[in-house]
């Protein structure tokens, strides 16, 4: 049976008992659909038989008006009410939990009723709840919770905007998010499961005096994430223009000199400060919570490097608070697979926030990804490397979406599209403490530089996307500025060992021109 096409892409589940105090529930939902909510559920866990079918029925008149197509929650005994009472145009049908009327009864009832089209959701939150929704031909699936909700049974846990992603590809089908969604955490969910068909809200859009407008700014980040990329043509990626953007983001970023702040480990703390004054930008080391979070509005960009697996929660809510404000955020997952602390810390970062670059040796990527062939030995990778370090890399930024930079005597980053091998440095790198750290602070530099460019370039920026700007190539430029910087300290006579390597380091990152990386840079692009 073909069932009608529904666009899922705003969908508004009801709950009257979060409208403010004095709001209309009739009036909440009509400014809802005015505001651009494509489909409507009614849920009504507590209200009798009667309630619930007049609840329905006025709503469904409602949505008639609009066209939108409207669900029930659970009760087959009210849709069957409603569609009696009013019978044109017909309801969409029903939705149903994991403990509600079993699927296959409820189509078969439906069927024998005469409502072959009805249409079938049911809510998921495991791999083996969406393969079952599949193979029993659930027409939809609500995924979720992805966030903590109140409205939410959260026995099984939150399901994590990571884990969402899985679930709708192993159902295939139609897939709506639920679960704390609201405008500002969108963005991070649209961006972490782009196979999403449409998003579930209530509390946003029913707790608002005047949904109308909040509905508008949910649609303009839901079509922003359906056309935006593809409106943007990409640059094909060559050695030149490459080493040339870099020369370029490096004039951008003495120019206009960004504030970088930086949750870093206290060993190189004063080191990726003094790293960050000498490119031109203005280090902050901000760790509390309710600071980073005021301070996250006024910072070009943010490095998270938990070293030493100190200021989890200033780590959470500077992330948070960095997809909110369209900041780049850096991730430096030291020594991540060294102990469960550090990979369940990882995990609980990367389920919060959206990292926009991802910076690590082999061992750490290599855990990231759930790979053993290169493992960690504490905050360094142990011997040797990946036979196939290009795929690595390219499969990660996949997986996270984000860039992802592995360093090492070679660098390799990717975009998930576009690979680039880097084989610029010196071995004295290797011998000096932080050296890996600081660069995840250059890198965040030059994000912070490369989100400028765009927005000095561009007059209007794409709605409710996590970040402007070419982060891929500010990856790069921050790897080269830290490999370029030691070959030239190197060579310097003054250098007799690590200490004076440090110092002349620094040195020649304040020295660093643009025509010395465009000489020196040894790139190689892989697609």
């Amino acid at each position: 049976m073909v069932r009608p096409i529904i666009d899922y892409s705003l969908y508004l589940v009801t709950g009257r008992e979060l409208l403010p105090e004095g709001k209309d529930y009739y009036e909440s939902l009509e400014q809802s659909l005015q505001g651009g909510v494509t489909v409507v559920q009614i849920r009504e866990k507590t209200a009798d038989t009667g309630e619930f079918y007049e609840v329905a029925l006025k709503s469904k008149a409602i949505c008639d008006k609009y066209s939108v197509p409207l669900f029930i929650n659970d009760r087959l005994d009210v849709f069957f009410a409603v569609s009696h009472s009013s019978p044109s145009p017909p309801l969409a049908g029903i939705h149903i939990g994991q403990t509600d009327l079993p699927l296959p009864l409820a189509r078969s009832l439906l069927d024998k009723a005469g409502y072959p089209d009805a249409v079938i959701g049911i809510s998921c939150q495991t791999l083996a709840e969406a393969k079952e929704a599949k193979r029993v031909e659930a027409d939809y699936v609500g995924v979720g919770p992805c966030w903590w909700t109140g409205s939410k049974n959260l026995k099984k846990g939150v399901l994590g905007v990571r884990g969402v992603e899985e679930v709708v590809l192993a159902f295939g089908g139609p897939a709506v998010a639920i679960g704390g969604i609201k405008s500002p955490n969108l963005p991070h969910l649209l961006h972490a499961a782009p196979s999403l068909s449409g998003v579930a809200i209530i509390s946003e859009i029913v707790g608002a005096q005047d949904p109308t407008p909040i509905c508008q700014k949910l649609q303009k980040i839901i079509k922003s994430y359906r056309t935006g990329s593809s409106s943007q043509p990409k640059e094909v990626r060559t050695k030149e223009n490459i080493a040339s953007g870099v020369a370029d983001l490096l004039s951008v970023l003495r120019k206009e000199g960004p504030v970088v702040n930086q949750l870093t480990n206290v060993v190189v703390a004063n080191d990726s400060a003094n790293a960050t004054l000498a490119l031109g930008a203005s280090p902050i080391m901000a760790t509390v919570p309710s600071e980073v979070t005021q301070l996250s509005k006024i910072v070009g960009a943010c490095l998270v490097n938990f070293g030493t697996i100190k200021d989890i929660e200033g780590m959470l809510a500077a992330g948070y608070a960095a997809n909110q404000n369209g900041k780049p955020i850096i991730f430096d997952p030291v020594a991540v697979g060294a102990s469960d602390l550090r990979r369940s810390s990882a995990h609980e970062l990367l389920s919060t926030w959206q990292p926009t670059i991802i910076k690590g040796n082999a061992g750490e990527i290599g855990a990231l990804l759930g790979s053993t062939e290169v493992t960690t030995r504490g905050v360094d990778s142990g011997a040797g490397g990946f036979k196939d370090p290009a795929a690595i890399v390219k499969t990660l930024a996949r997986k996270e979406r984000s860039v992802v930079v592995m360093t090492g005597e070679v660098d390799w980053i990717s975009d998930g599209e576009t690979v680039v091998k880097l084989s610029n440095g010196n071995h004295l790198l290797g011998v000096i403490t932080g050296s890996g750290c600081m660069t995840g602070t250059l890198v965040a530099c030059f994000a912070a530089a490369a989100r400028l460019a765009f927005l000095a370039s561009n007059t209007e920026a794409i709605p409710g996307r996590l970040v402007q700007g070419d982060m891929f190539l500010g990856a790069i430029a921050g790897v080269l500025a830290m490999t370029v910087a030691s070959e030239v300290a190197a060579e310097r006579p003054d250098v007799k060992g690590p200490n004076t390597f440090r110092s002349a380091l620094i040195d020649e990152m304040y020295n660093l021109t643009g025509e010395e990386i465009l000489k020196r840079a040894n790139i190689e692009v892989f697609a």
